[in-house]
């Protein structure tokens, strides 16, 4: 009996030892596929502050909290089980998906280009005032939520990508850990940024010297550092739309574009001493940028041309 008891725990002890290394396994690829989403992940940290930008203060946290509630709900219930299930039986359909969805994200880039060159002296541009209405705020997290729809979906097929050699438990245990990760990473980045003004003010509130000194400076940077993070997320929208693009057009056939920039990158990193891979790396943002400003400003000029798009109706009011 004895000998019985000791064999069990020995048994429980090994798939004890098996379940630890699986998920140090899940970790570790999870970390990895993190990794190489990095860069859609700073766009899409650079691309949300712009819609709590004159937004009331007291409202800033439960919007992003409802936008990253939204971001989850994404990842976990749309993207991840049809990525899933895609890349499992239909992978050939990833990438017209993607396309689609990189042509909305360069859409979504130059019509807010066109919204500023329209009304350049507008500071906030077509985003809500600064004390909106229910449906306003509504319409701005939809607004949020659906652009984050395409970073995420990006971001998730990256890592999809990362991990295809893994069994389907193992990809949906790593891309639920990738999903929970960078939703909590990137919009808790985003709440700090939104409410640095906030801590500015408690610090120029102290008795200290040097806290009141940096709590004005962080007051006075706030409109500045959200006008740039505002401008980055646009560019940003525009440069991963293009990306998506190009990247994806190779995979359904068309391969001319994105080999020619790869090949000119290439060149780039072999000729240029010492920068080499940074300044290829610059050359291919710039070309996916330019795609995604093409792409999507054709797309904005057909929507305000045609006599159902949103932008029409707008303006007939």
């Amino acid at each position: 009996m004895s000998a019985g008891l000791f064999g069990l725990l020995d048994d429980v002890a090994a798939i004890a030892k098996l379940a630890a290394a699986s998920v140090d396994d899940v970790g570790a690829a999870a970390g990895k596929a993190t990794a190489k989403a990095a860069g859609v992940v700073v766009d899409d940290t650079a691309v949300t502050p712009q819609y709590v930008q004159g937004i009331a203060a007291e409202r800033e946290l439960p919007i992003i909290k409802k936008i990253a509630i939204g971001s989850l709900r994404n990842k976990l219930l749309i993207i991840l089980p049809v990525a899933l299930v895609l890349s499992q039986w239909m992978e050939w359909l990833i990438a017209p998906i993607l396309m689609v969805g990189g042509a909305y994200l360069a859409f979504e880039g130059a019509e807010k280009v066109w919204e500023r060159l329209r009304h350049h002296d507008d500071v906030v541009g077509d985003l809500p005032s600064p004390h909106p209405d229910g449906k306003d705020e509504k319409t701005l997290v939809a607004s949020a939520i659906r652009t984050d729809l395409i970073l995420s979906t990006e971001i998730m097929v990256i890592a999809l990508k990362e991990v295809a050699d893994q069994s389907f438990w193992a990809r949906l245990a790593i891309l639920v850990v990738v999903a929970i990760a960078i939703t909590i990473g990137v919009y808790g980045v985003v709440g700090l940024i939104v409410k640095m003004d906030d801590a500015g003010l408690s610090l120029a509130q102290r008795r200290s010297r040097f806290s009141r000194a940096v709590g004005r400076g962080l007051v006075a940077a706030m409109p500045r550092l959200l006008a740039v993070i505002s401008v980055v997320g646009v560019i940003a929208m525009l440069w991963v739309g293009g990306h998506i693009l190009l990247s994806n057009a190779a995979e359904v056939g068309w391969h001319w574009p994105y080999d020619t920039v790869h090949h000119a990158e290439e060149d780039i990193h072999h000729q240029v001493q010492g920068v080499g891979a940074l300044a290829g790396w610059l050359f291919n943002t710039l070309v996916s940028f330019v795609v995604g400003l093409v792409v999507g400003g054709l797309i904005v000029a057909v929507t305000h041309l045609l006599p159902f798009g949103r932008r029409h109706g707008a303006e007939a009011h």
